[in-house]
């Protein structure tokens, strides 16, 4: 006798499969207006200091990027236990292990290679969701773990060059980065990779330099710096978008049960099936 397993919805609203193509909700503005960003095309960086609430910013894009049918995850944590819920919804989740980190950002940048060889045979410049190819949504939780803590300097080095490749390149091929750090300073953030990304959000910072690192020089000076963020208003931050000034908002978040039930959830409807795969490029994706 066949017996079917429902699906968990504790705590799940019922509704449609998103996309990473969807404006994916984050949070509230200074108004209670609702604030938004479209990250298939872009990558996101956030910087302070430790409590400041980066990590509730993940959690909320790694919960719709896990409820999205055209996602996949790629998860760095050095710690675990940040985007550690999200394991079981992700194709890779690398924990306090340089070598494995580097492992995956190889091969991601295979992948990278791979969909732009196949863009170009087909006289085209990005991907879009008629392409029917997953999204890689590529987390890393704090950048200065495998950039300039574990591993050797020539490790570091690789690791920092590896993700600058996936930032600069990777968006028009459907790889998007969201990156947080708690030491925003040059040598973890230079500004060649900071400007390389289209959202950035400032959480609590002790100085005005550190906030500039983040949202970009001169932003303190005008009256935008994370300095004033309040230590109790965990979750407050200036995000900036492409060719607009820094916005006031305060990021939504989820509790530990609300994501354990979330990331059950997406499990459940991710779980392994035969795939069927008209694109060539698409083993890369799926290997």
């Amino acid at each position: 006798m066949t017996t079917t397993t429902a699906a968990p919805t504790d705590g799940v609203p019922v509704g449609p499969g998103l996309s990473m193509f969807d404006p994916i909700f984050i949070g509230i503005d200074e108004f209670g207006q609702p604030v938004y960003i479209t990250l298939a095309y872009r990558n996101l960086l956030a910087g302070g200091e430790p409590g400041g609430g980066k990590s509730g910013l993940l959690n909320t894009i790694a919960a719709h990027a896990a409820l999205s049918v055209d996602s996949r995850l790629v998860l760095l944590d050095g710690k675990l236990v940040e985007l550690g819920q999200w394991e079981d919804c992700a194709d890779a989740f690398i924990g306090p292990n340089i070598t494995d980190a580097l492992a995956v950002l190889r091969r991601l940048q295979v992948v990278m290679n791979n969909r732009y060889a196949w863009l170009r045979a087909h006289g085209r410049r990005k991907l879009t969701p008629a392409d029917r190819l997953s999204v890689i949504t590529v987390l890393v939780d704090e950048i200065a773990f495998y950039s300039a803590t574990v591993g050797s300097k020539q490790e570091q080095e690789e690791f920092v060059a590896l993700l600058r490749d996936l930032v600069a390149r990777g968006r028009a091929a459907g790889i998007p980065v969201v990156a947080a750090t708690q030491r925003p300073s040059f040598d973890i953030i230079p500004t060649s990779l900071r400007d390389l990304f289209g959202y950035r959000a400032a959480f609590r910072c002790t100085t005005p330099n550190s906030s500039n690192i983040v949202l970009g020089h001169g932003w303190a000076e005008q009256g935008y710096t994370a300095t004033d963020i309040a230590p109790t208003n965990q979750g407050a931050a200036y995000l900036i978008a492409e060719g607009s000034i820094p916005r006031r908002i305060k990021v939504a978040y989820l509790t530990d049960p609300q994501i354990a039930g979330i990331a059950d959830y997406a499990a459940w409807i991710r779980r392994p099936t035969t795939p069927t795969i008209s694109n060539p490029s698409e083993w890369e994706a799926v290997a």
